[in-house]
């Protein structure tokens, strides 16, 4: 996890040391910003509605698959419960 935070750390001072050095107007720079930020959270916002959907279809299958082992056991439950009546009438 630290060479993780290490890592992250590194190109956040890259990135800032690249903005702070680079050869263009305090204007172009915050423009530039901008432009990166709403790019940014584009692709954020189409990452989250993947991993919704991809959550959500997991819920269903999860939800028919447990539905289906729990009407298996209530078929075994009923099955057992008549040979033993009948083994026991």
């Amino acid at each position: 996890m630290k060479k993780v935070l290490a890592i992250i750390g590194a190109v956040a001072a890259g990135f800032t040391a690249g903005i702070l050095t680079a050869p263009k107007s305090g204007k172009e720079t915050r423009k530039d910003l901008k432009d990166k930020a709403v790019k940014l959270k584009a692709d954020t916002e189409k990452v989250a509605c993947k991993a919704t959907a991809a959550a959500k279809d997991s819920v269903d299958s999860l939800k028919a698959g447990s539905q289906k082992v729990g009407d298996a056991v209530v078929e075994t439950a009923k099955d057992v419960k008549g040979n033993v009546e009948k083994r026991f009438k």
